[in-house]
């Protein structure tokens, strides 16, 4: 049988993310930085007779197989758009190893993934801008997770400036296995007009750099995250006392919590102090994906 096709689709995470309008659509403008952690999703495609897609993995449970899953949504888009690029079906199968309605991405990841391996199959070349604007149609965090790497997001997440440079950090995910409803997080959202990021230094190369600008920084969805599930404070506060955590965040809407650390040595004992304070929770520890990774 031949090698299946591969693409990870690895964890966003929000280092940083500002309201900054509620737009008469609705949406939220944000500013936000984003970066992407060496842990993912793996989605893998055979040649078929149709398109099909199964799941499996720690966290496929309850997670639908039909046209409302994203990447079944982003290869019929695909295949609307492009009918004759890909001809063979594709028999894709998806490990699901981040949790679901966790604030870094999963689903959006996963849908990226999806237009990436369909692009690389394709008989003929696929404009990037034409796929951006695809994923755009698909979900406000699918463009960024399309690039899976570090990047200033604006509007409602499709108005991207890439980093040519990122300090080499370390990632500890803290989830406490509470999905948590992006819509419910903004509905008990305050002030919707909040300032913009700083302006990021440049060269951004030094981990200190990048810790005195988060310093200036926020989530603005974290404090109705946290009244909505609160132990979401509670793990922020015990992953900001481990050793060398240079901060410690929850990302995007939650309830997943990050820190950062200079070293994987530094990450990897964080990890396993929350993994013996909390059995129950999802955590992991990873290297950040570099530009030009």
């Amino acid at each position: 049988m031949a090698e299946p096709f591969v693409q990870l689709a690895p964890a966003k995470v929000n280092l940083a993310l500002h309201v900054t309008r509620r737009r008469e659509d609705g949406y939220h403008d944000l500013e936000s930085l984003v970066v992407f952690a060496d842990v993912a999703d793996e989605l893998e495609a055979r040649p078929a007779k149709a398109d099909s897609l199964s799941v499996s993995g720690p966290f496929a449970k309850g997670l639908g197989v039909g046209e409302t899953n994203l990447v079944s949504r982003a290869v019929a888009a695909f295949r609307a758009r492009w009918s004759d690029a890909v001809e063979t079906g594709l028999a894709l199968h998806l490990t699901k190893n981040l949790p679901v309605a966790a604030g870094i991405g999963g689903g959006s990841a996963d849908a990226a993934a999806a237009l990436r391996l369909l692009a690389g199959l394709s008989s003929r070349p696929i404009a990037v801008s034409d796929l951006a604007d695809m994923a755009a149609g698909l979900g406000a965090d699918v463009p960024a997770c399309l690039v899976s790497t570090p990047l200033i997001a604006r509007g409602v997440g499709e108005l991207l400036a890439p980093l040519p440079e990122f300090p080499a950090l370390h990632i500890v995910l803290v989830n406490p296995m509470i999905p948590l409803a992006t819509a419910d997080v903004f509905r008990r959202l305050r002030a919707h007009d909040n300032y913009p990021l700083p302006e990021l230094p440049s060269p951004l190369t030094r981990p200190a750099q990048l810790g005195l600008w988060l310093a200036e920084t926020r989530n603005d969805l974290q404090p109705p995250a946290v009244k909505l599930v609160p132990v979401i404070g509670e793990i922020v506060a015990h992953l900001a006392e481990t050793q060398g955590c240079m901060l410690a965040r929850m990302s995007g809407s939650g309830a997943t919590v990050f820190g950062l650390f200079g070293s994987s040595g530094q990450a990897h004992q964080a990890a396993q102090v929350m993994r013996a304070a909390n059995p129950d929770h999802w955590v992991a520890a990873a290297p950040l994906i570099l530009p030009g990774a």
